[in-house]
């Protein structure tokens, strides 16, 4: 017992002080294999039982003890040092991702997205078709006359071949070739928009010789002009996410609709700025032309082999990149395509932000 009491004060005043390899060695030095408080258990095999009896509950306390004690001074040390390891290695959450996001989502590609958003919401499905076209889905079908001046040189880009049927090939004006391919390869009921790059020669500040487009057309029994009226009223309020949204509806001339009308859209001035929506008739309002619109021409619904007598139909057509202008105040479209990237850091879009309705198709 004298032997006990003489091992547990030095181990314990050791064990106090020590560091992580020294608490080791001590661990090793009384605990091991070869440890002081294990040659103390082997003492026991040797003992009578009254002696065991007396003995072993002593040895066995110290050894707990020591272990126990071992074991608290480690836990200490592994927190001193986690301590000093967070202290050192700081993280500022402030800082930059590296290396940094780059590049953005053009404001026409964005555009795209929110009208394929809120037409998708109305039933449209969208059509493609190709960039070099000849001139009978360009113009013939669409009703346009030879003498019409939009098939002149200086107003449509022609190549000098022609196709297999000897028409003239040339970069589409419109997407309203769309229409066409649509109508002559897939029975009605119709209801697409045709978004796509059209070419023409002309370049100021609101014109490019390429530019984009959307076009909708509806196929089906029955439709008139009020379904026009409220498809582009329901439109332009989903855009400009505005429900102040005012139309007026001018008659006009387009080849390929009968009757033709030109939409016009209310604007008001707000914080020095021209935007679309408010009262088109107070003092700091007007009216803006936004879209080209009308009741499908029967002569289009018959150079698609479909019964004009049957079948009636609108279409529309504006350009995306003007819509970008509007909604979002740029006032040059040369700067769409000049690539410069302070425009682009200034206007672009996240990659995230995705249009949708209830989110926002502008967020």
């Amino acid at each position: 017992m004298i032997e006990i009491g003489h091992l547990r004060d030095p181990l314990l005043s050791d064990i106090s002080r020590a560091d992580l390899p020294a608490l080791e060695a001590i661990r090793v030095r009384a605990l091991g294999k070869s440890g002081s408080i294990t040659a103390l258990l082997k003492t026991l095999g040797g003992l009578s039982p009254e002696e065991r009896q007396e003995k072993a509950p002593a040895i066995q306390r110290l050894r707990a003890d020591v272990a126990e004690a071992i074991e608290a001074r480690r836990a200490l040390l592994d927190a001193a040092a986690l301590d000093a390891r967070l202290a050192a290695e700081k993280f500022d959450m402030t800082l930059p991702v590296a290396p940094a996001p780059q590049g953005s989502v053009h404001p026409v590609s964005q555009v795209l997205d929110e009208l394929a958003e809120i037409f998708a919401d109305l039933g449209f499905a969208v059509a493609t078709g190709p960039e070099i076209e000849d001139d009978w889905h360009n113009f013939t079908a669409l009703n346009i006359p030879e003498t019409h001046p939009a098939r002149a040189m200086h107003d449509t880009f022609y190549f000098p071949d022609v196709d297999a049927e000897g028409r003239r090939m040339l970069l589409r004006t419109h997407t309203s070739p769309v229409q066409i391919r649509t109508m002559t390869a897939s029975p009605p009921p119709i209801r697409i928009i045709a978004p796509g790059r059209v070419y023409r020669s002309d370049s100021d500040a609101t014109h490019t010789p390429m530019f984009h487009q959307i076009e909708g057309l509806v196929i089906d029994r029955g439709i008139h002009l009020g379904h026009l009226r409220w498809t582009l009223e329901t439109f332009l309020k989903a855009f400009f996410e505005r429900e102040d949204i005012v139309l007026r509806l001018r008659p006009s001339y387009f080849p390929f609709t009968e009757p033709s009308v030109e939409v016009d859209v209310g604007f008001s001035i707000e914080k020095g700025r021209r935007v679309i929506g408010g009262d088109p008739e107070g003092p700091n309002g007007g009216w803006m032309e936004v879209l080209g619109s009308g009741m499908v021409h029967p002569k289009v619904i018959a150079a698609c082999g479909l019964d004009p007598a049957e079948w009636q139909g609108f279409a529309f057509g504006t350009g995306v990149d003007r819509l970008a202008m509007l909604k979002y105040g740029m006032d040059d479209l040369r700067a769409f395509f000049d690539g410069d990237l302070r425009w682009l850091r200034h206007y672009g879009f996240r990659a995230l932000d995705v249009p949708t309705l209830s989110g926002g198709v502008g967020a």
